[in-house]
């Protein structure tokens, strides 16, 4: 189904966090008008938020994102069946039964993802067809470098009810990047979702140029 302008905006926010209506105008190749007929549109309907910010001399700066409210534009997927069953393993088999169901959970999408990257022979490569596979199962994810650092950033979180419930799910997510990325690498969250913050974004560095 081809997406709305509304839809588009919502997408840029969800990735972006804050952005000023002449950058969202840019990066939809539309006016400055255009964009803000959609934004009043959306912010009337609770779906984004506006915060003003002072940047040197003259009138501040409006910023949009999105809204609490929004968020169920972006599911979690069947969140609360998903709840229920963990609690449910818990309950009636103990945490232990939880570890071994995560543990293979883990083993199975290493196996999955390394099939699919193992053609590519560069971290950049690797870390292309990673996010192409993880934005498919719908985390949106993109990946950056800078000043010698890789940065996985994955915008959404598509369990984020389980990961909530259990967080030996983002345990797990975590092995699999490092395993992943390879020993010459070393592989941190600095960013994550089930502690409130928008995005979960992983640092991966050479371990050689580590000082």
């Amino acid at each position: 189904m081809k997406k709305t302008a509304s839809d588009k905006i919502l997408m840029i926010l969800k990735m972006r966090g804050k952005i000023t209506a002449a950058a969202l105008a840019k990066e939809l190749g539309i006016t400055k008008e255009g964009v803000r007929l959609q934004l009043v549109k959306l912010t009337e309907e609770d779906l984004v938020e506006t915060t003003s910010k002072r940047e040197g001399v003259g009138r501040p700066v409006t910023y949009y994102s999105l809204s609490e409210k929004s968020t169920s534009k972006f599911p979690d997927s069947h969140a609360q069946m998903t709840v229920e069953l963990l609690q449910s393993v818990k309950s009636l088999l103990g945490d232990n039964a939880l570890d071994l169901l995560i543990n293979d959970r883990e083993k199975k999408i290493y196996q999955r993802y390394e099939d699919e990257l193992k053609k590519a022979t560069t971290i950049e490569k690797r870390l292309t067809k990673l996010c192409k596979i993880r934005s498919d199962e719908g985390y949106m994810a993109e990946w950056k470098k800078e000043k010698g650092e890789y940065f996985l950033i994955e915008n959404h979180c598509p369990i984020c009810a389980a990961a909530t419930e259990c967080q030996g799910f983002c345990r797990s997510e975590l092995n699999n990047f490092r395993q992943l990325m390879g020993d010459e690498f070393l592989v941190e969250r600095v960013q994550h979702i089930v502690s409130g913050e928008e995005r979960c974004t992983y640092r991966i560095r050479e371990k050689d140029n580590i000082l």
